[in-house]
């Protein structure tokens, strides 16, 4: 279950890094034609903390068991960046299909840090690898 759990994390972790990629690269002119340059600016600074994101995920997969409170904050961060998905699903509109799915895994992205907790604290787990 623990080796499970590593390997979901690290699948995972590949998502920010793509979403990192892509937008420090291809700035936010790839979801239209006309971008401001204020709007390009931000969406590639926001883009930099999916790198830091998947930087996190890594840190705590050298040491799952000591590093559990940077999981969780970081798991606290995707999820608060789901609510605000929500919101504007809500206030503005459907956004494009990943980024649907973007949100409803940043929504339950709180089963991970449960999933953690469960793993470390059962010794029947034994020591993640």
């Amino acid at each position: 279950m623990r080796q499970a759990f590593k390997i979901i994390l690290m699948i995972l972790s590949l998502i920010p890094l793509f979403f990192a990629v892509t937008g420090l690269l291809g700035g936010a002119a790839q979801f239209g034609d006309t971008v401001s340059a204020p709007l390009d600016n931000q969406f590639r600074y926001l883009s930099a903390f999916y790198l830091i994101l998947f930087l996190l995920i890594w840190y705590v997969l050298a040491n799952i068991e000591e590093r559990g409170t940077v999981l969780r904050l970081a798991i606290v961060a995707i999820f608060i960046g789901g609510l605000a998905r929500l919101y504007s699903y809500v206030n503005v509109g459907t956004p494009e299909p990943i980024q649907m799915a973007g949100m409803f895994l940043e929504l339950g992205s709180p089963l991970i840090a449960l999933w953690h907790r469960i793993i470390v604290n059962n010794p029947k787990y034994g020591k993640i690898a």
